[in-house]
């Protein structure tokens, strides 16, 4: 072999290999990320039974008043703050304590 048939193979080796190596690079899954993400809203609009709830209902909550409702939301939020005590109410010895 001359020269240049050397120097053409290597050359036309070279070049395949780095056309492989750069469609290793591409993305395979055009339409896998066309799709991205549908499954997980489609599952929330299957399980919202009226999108519009909250516009179209205008009356106030029965069964509370605002100032109740106050003092509930204020110590839900004040537990985060501070968590109530926790303590064992049975151990596996049999001792019972609140330490």
């Amino acid at each position: 072999m001359n020269h240049l048939t050397v120097s053409l193979s290597r050359t036309t080796l070279g070049l395949g290999a780095t056309l492989l190596a750069l469609a290793g690079c591409a993305s395979s899954t055009p339409t896998l990320d066309a799709s991205f993400g549908n499954a997980v809203r489609e599952a929330r609009a299957a399980q919202t039974l009226n999108p519009k709830a909250s516009a179209q209902n205008t009356q106030p909550a029965l069964g509370i008043d605002g100032k109740a409702a106050n003092e509930a939301q204020g110590r839900y939020v004040d537990s985060f703050k501070t968590p109530p005590r926790t303590f064992e109410v049975i151990n596996i010895g049999g001792s019972i304590t609140g330490d």
